[in-house]
């Protein structure tokens, strides 16, 4: 895997790019069938993809200790996620807030075992192994641009947590057993 270096790009990006005013909408929870269902390829420069991405970071920003959300979680079954780790205690290197659609990873390395929490699953917690070098590849939305990024740690993490939500996948689905998911002790 090549060395990390930060996407100047993605570090840039805004949401005042979009043009567009976000809304804030309702998270749905499991069992919800949108949350198990493979999410759909989408035109990145549609008019209603570019309101999805702004809605998007609109309720993510309002969601205490929110770290990315998924076009799924607000029940939309298509591609579309965003990011943003950088006021996280864990965060190492960050690209700060962004949205990707239509993104996957292209490479993969490190293994580690780790808790993570969902707002689509508030009541509790699991130990997922994940990779901790990453390097994706998507589309902004609006422009339609193809980025590249390379991710590490807890943002590598937030990124295969949120393309698991594009593939109809939860944290639960990936914990290694019942001995690894934990009520959750702390409500954000």
């Amino acid at each position: 895997m090549s060395e990390l270096q930060v996407n100047d790009r993605l570090l840039a990006w805004s949401a005042d790019e979009l043009g567009v005013e976000g809304r804030v909408l309702d998270v749905v929870r499991a069992p919800a069938t949108v949350l198990s269902s493979q999410g759909g390829s989408v035109d990145p420069t549609a008019p209603e993809t570019v309101q999805l991405a702004a809605d998007l970071v609109a309720t993510m920003r309002v969601s205490p200790g929110c770290v990315g959300l998924a076009a799924p979680q607000v029940g939309v079954g298509v591609r579309v996620f965003c990011v943003d780790v950088s006021e996280h205690p864990k965060t190492r290197g960050h690209h700060g807030t962004f949205v990707l659609c239509n993104a996957e990873v292209v490479e993969s390395s490190r293994n580690e075992k780790a808790r993570e929490g969902c707002m689509s699953v508030p009541d509790f917690t699991g130990d997922v192994k994940r990779a901790t070098r990453l390097v994706v590849r998507g589309q902004l939305p609006g422009t339609g641009e193809e980025v590249t990024l390379n991710a590490e740690a807890f943002e590598a993490r937030a990124l295969q947590h949120e393309i698991d939500h594009c593939d109809g996948l939860l944290f639960i689905d990936r914990a290694a057993g019942a001995h690894a998911i934990h009520a959750r002790k702390t409500y954000l």
